[in-house]
């Protein structure tokens, strides 16, 4: 069984294969219950989200690419926020690779490129549903918080907020 491997996506057929991994975990947002269709329509309306993906990286200092084998698997990336802290933002992994630990892999690896950085803190938020996600945050020592940017109550009340203060 092939590894997993880590790689920047620099190039147009890997920023393809993130746009497509990112408009299949929009996807899985819808899906995955009743109560999200309404607020990822609305955090993540389908024109806005396709200019955000067609404009990657845009600000964004890292964007990557798991792949097992020849077939990318998994996606994450991180931008700068304006206090000088980063933000993790869709950590997607396919449902045939879950289990294979590229969700770990990907967010360990923006974490630590944000302490080369010298970033003193690392965001991210998920829905609150997404129990597998909650905990892979909480294992990597990610501690769970309130918001860190304004937002309508609707996306408030159904999200999970976390930081991992770095050293």
């Amino acid at each position: 069984m092939p590894d997993l491997v880590l790689r920047d996506a620099t190039t147009a057929a890997d920023l393809a294969q993130v746009r497509a991994l990112c408009w299949a975990y929009r996807d899985h947002l819808i899906d995955h219950a009743p109560a999200t269709r309404a607020l990822v329509e609305h955090f993540y309306p389908e024109d806005g989200y396709r200019a955000t993906l067609e404009a990657l990286p845009g600000d964004h200092d890292a964007v990557l690419l798991a792949w097992h084998g020849d077939r990318a698997v998994g996606c994450a990336m991180s931008h700068p926020l304006e206090d000088g802290n980063c933000e993790i933002k869709r950590v997607y992994v396919a449902p045939a690779a879950r289990g294979l630990g590229a969700g770990r892999v990907l967010v360990s690896e923006l974490v630590v490129r944000a302490e080369a950085r010298g970033q003193a803190r690392v965001l991210l938020d998920t829905l609150k549903t997404l129990e597998s996600a909650r905990a892979l945050y909480r294992a990597l020592g990610f501690r769970e918080r309130g918001p860190y940017a304004p937002l309508p109550p609707m996306e408030a009340d159904a999200l999970c907020f976390y930081e991992k203060v770095l050293t």
